[in-house]
């Protein structure tokens, strides 16, 4: 498996950010919903534990994809992809980057707005960004639950575009992002 990307493959450290970005981040709905599901316990505060920091984790994790991204072309569209289909693609993507960030800096604003000191995975303090004030941190959590709702939205057209490429255009761009999974051709 190649490094870097091509014009027609993504390299191993994009497929790694990739889906490790993914399954974090369906970890994460998973968790928050429990964790705020969950009546007051130690068993809610460790739901919020494991939220909090695998969102750092992920906020870490698009930094480090995105510098990749920088420093790396990104495999082309097929060649009969429209303009109008080359632009909403190119928008989404960068739409899900913003989110990606967004969504763990309004977490982090929640937690230091709320005053709540906290480290990640009980281990790595994480600084306040914001002085405790109550209205922010309620300002944010509304925030963090739009992004929620965006984000969620965004993954099922992105699902949906990468399953229709597949099944309906019957193009590669699925497959380029799944090197494991060969039987799909």
């Amino acid at each position: 498996m190649k490094l870097a990307n091509s014009d027609t493959a993504w390299g191993a450290p994009a497929k790694f950010f990739h889906w490790v970005s993914a399954a974090l981040i369906f970890t994460q709905f998973a968790l928050g919903w429990v964790a705020v599901s969950t009546r007051m316990s130690p068993t809610k505060l460790n739901l919020f534990v494991w939220h909090k920091s695998i969102g750092m984790l992920i906020l870490a994790l698009v930094v480090l994809r995105l510098l990749w991204r920088v420093f790396n072309i990104a495999p082309s569209l097929p060649a009969d992809t429209p303009a109008w289909e080359r632009a909403v693609a190119h928008a989404s993507h960068a739409l899900l980057y913003v989110l990606m960030i967004a969504m763990p800096m309004a977490g982090w604003i929640i937690n230091s707005a709320a005053n709540i000191p906290f480290s990640i995975f009980w281990a790595i303090p994480l600084p306040a960004i914001a002085a405790p004030d109550k209205h922010l941190a309620e300002l944010a959590a509304l925030a963090h639950l739009s992004l929620f709702i965006a984000l969620a939205g965004l993954l099922v057209l992105h699902v949906g575009a990468a399953l229709r490429h597949h099944f309906v255009k019957k193009n590669n761009l699925l497959i380029r992002m799944l090197p494991a999974l060969k039987w799909l051709k």
